[in-house]
């Protein structure tokens, strides 16, 4: 592949941000941080003066003993030499300081507000994104930002602000010798010009292709069991490979980029002192400048390589700090997936109209569900694996929005309710579960933070936790997740219950929400879980029929459509799909 051929970064369920964005991003920040970006610039500024002192200490030293002098004046010299590094020193210290003071200050503000925009997503928009392409976002690209604002930001200043004084300093010792340091001016910004042409598209294409592989890796892990039962490592492996190869290739890409380019800044940064040199020694010969300018300026082209190297240098790491941010600022641009209304439920029942749903364009998986619960009503939704029944679940608790049709509760569509009202209204739990890192209480009160300890281990109680959590060496104050104490994946689920219950919702939809309690257990739990929601309405999404036994009506799933309907004992003397179901299940 041509290292001038550009490629273009494989589109993702999130979005990009453009370059306007990026930089109508960067603007906005620098006007937040104003008073701090300028404190920032001055320091570097006098700092940089301070340094341009010493050559031109030199170069008059230099231009005097041609013509003699004595050893006070060589004294002064050196006690003036001797104040400039100091002040330099001290200057270039604190200037640092103050750049890596605004870096943090920036990048923990840009990091505060992406996480912020994260748990604002949509799950929809979450779940179709998948793991990979969010977890790339919240560590590889917010790490390659934070690099390039910590390190790539200040150092950048320093190099920009240098560079200027520097060449403002040479034409100001003499205008004709200076001019040598403009030499390289044609060079570097053609082939940085160049270079940027190739290197936006080079770096989203390599960030897009980490995304990619963190998702095989994690859900190879997330999978493992899966795999290795169905002896599915050699095509795991394969994925893996697959995705391994396009990320070497991205990063090969951006590395030839970068072979072609720097030699062209290193000969840029060199270049101007050996015309300076040569121009200085022509213009002495001939009257138009003295040897301790030229001595001057040849210093100041010395002192000027290293800047400019470090400025086109670190240029390369913002590029991936702009890529990086592209991405991060990107999930702003995500349009909501429903407009909340002003109207409000009149009561609890929870409606379906004529529900339809497909993942993708021309395949629905729903086909015109109606679906009618009264308030404090339990019904169950059973079916064979894939029919549909899931699916069903997440439109009834509001996740997803229908294709057509309507799912409403109180006369109001669920996807038209603010998300703090609808889940006070509907809530879903799903046989998956997850710990958070931090004290039994923490993970209580996340689902009602106002809660006391005795509504807590109420809550505990309501959901069979009891046992285990009062056993537990500190009780509430007990660290668990990672780090802490790990509870089983039953005490996993029971907890996730267990906010269920204080968040109180007046209608429940759980997918299979006990599959992983051995069967006593799970009953046992269920039973508990029903004393819970007495009054509630209650949908269970289950495959253990005693589930459907208990309930006050079943529907029955099949291929996208519900083909029965209505109370336990009715469907089974119906002798149809339910009825089968029940025989197979009671003989297993």
């Amino acid at each position: 592949m041509s290292p001038l051929t550009p490629e273009v970064a494989k589109p993702t369920v999130l979005p990009v941000a453009d370059g306007a964005a990026v930089r109508r991003h960067a603007r906005m920040l620098m006007r937040r941080h104003r008073r701090a970006l300028i404190v920032t610039v001055g320091l570097h500024a006098l700092a940089a003066v301070a340094a341009l002192c010493a050559p031109r200490l030199f170069g008059e030293l230099i231009e005097r003993l041609s013509h003699g002098i004595d050893n006070a004046t060589i004294d002064r010299f050196g006690v003036a030499l001797l104040v400039v590094v100091l002040a330099q020193t001290a200057l270039t210290w604190t200037a640092r300081r103050s750049a890596y003071v605004l870096g943090e200050t920036v990048f923990a503000g840009l990091r505060e507000r992406f996480i912020d925009r994260v748990l604002e997503l949509p799950l929809s928009t979450v779940e179709r994104a998948g793991t990979g392409e969010l977890v790339s976002r919240t560590t590889n690209d917010v790490d390659a930002l934070s690099y390039a604002v910590r390190f790539g930001v200040p150092a950048t200043l320093v190099a920009a602000v240098t560079s200027l004084l520097t060449l403002g300093a040479a034409f100001l010792v003499n205008p004709l010798v200076a001019l040598s340091l403009l030499i390289t001016l044609p060079l570097l910004s053609l082939s940085t010009k160049r270079y940027l042409r190739f290197a936006g598209p080079g770096y989203a294409r390599e960030r897009a292709s980490y995304a990619v592989t963190n998702g095989v890796v994690s859900e190879s892990i997330e999978g493992a069991r899966t795999i290795d039962a169905l002896s599915l490592q050699g095509v795991r492996r394969s994925r893996l490979h697959s995705a391994i190869r396009g990320m070497w290739d991205a990063e090969l890409y951006t590395l030839r980029l970068r072979m072609w380019w720097f030699p062209t800044v290193d000969l840029g940064a060199m270049l101007p002192v050996g015309v300076a040199l040569l121009w200085g020694g022509f213009l002495v010969a001939h009257g138009h400048a003295n040897l301790g300018q030229v001595v001057t300026i040849v210093l100041y082209a010395l002192a000027i390589g290293d800047p400019i190297d470090e400025l086109l240098s670190w240029l390369d790491e913002i590029q991936v700090g702009a890529s990086a941010l592209a991405r991060i600022i990107g999930i702003e641009d995500l349009p909501p997936d429903r407009q909340a209304g002003d109207a409000r439920p009149s009561d609890s029942r929870l409606a379906a109209r004529d529900v339809r749903y497909s993942y993708r364009a021309g395949r629905e998986v729903l086909h015109g569900i109606d679906l009618d619960l009264a308030p404090g009503e339990r019904l169950a939704i059973v079916g064979p694996s894939g029919a549909g029944k899931s699916t069903l679940g997440r439109l009834l608790a509001g996740i997803d929005g229908p294709g057509s049709g309507s799912v409403a509760v109180g006369g109001v569509p669920l996807v038209e309710l603010p998300l703090d009202d609808l889940r006070g209204e509907v809530a879903l739990v799903t046989q998956e579960h997850h710990v958070f890192v931090g004290t039994l209480r923490d993970n209580l009160l996340l689902a009602r933070p106002a809660s006391d300890d005795e509504t807590l281990w109420a809550a505990l109680r309501s959901v069979d936790a009891l046992p285990w959590a009062s056993a537990l060496p500190d009780g509430l104050d007990t660290r668990i997740g990672q780090g802490g104490r790990t509870l089983t994946d039953a005490a996993a689920q029971q907890l996730s219950l267990a906010r269920l219950v204080l968040t109180d919702p007046h209608t429940l939809v759980l997918d299979e929400a006990t599959s992983l309690l051995d069967p006593r257990a799970a009953r046992h739990l269920e039973r508990s879980l029903n004393a819970v929601v007495e009054g509630r309405t209650v949908v269970a999404i289950a495959h253990r029929l005693h589930t459907a036994h208990d309930a006050d009506r079943v529907a029955v799933v099949e291929d996208g459509r519900i083909t029965e309907i209505g109370p336990h004992a009715e469907l089974v003397a119906a002798d149809g799909a339910y009825a089968a179901l029940w025989h197979s299940w009671r003989d297993e």
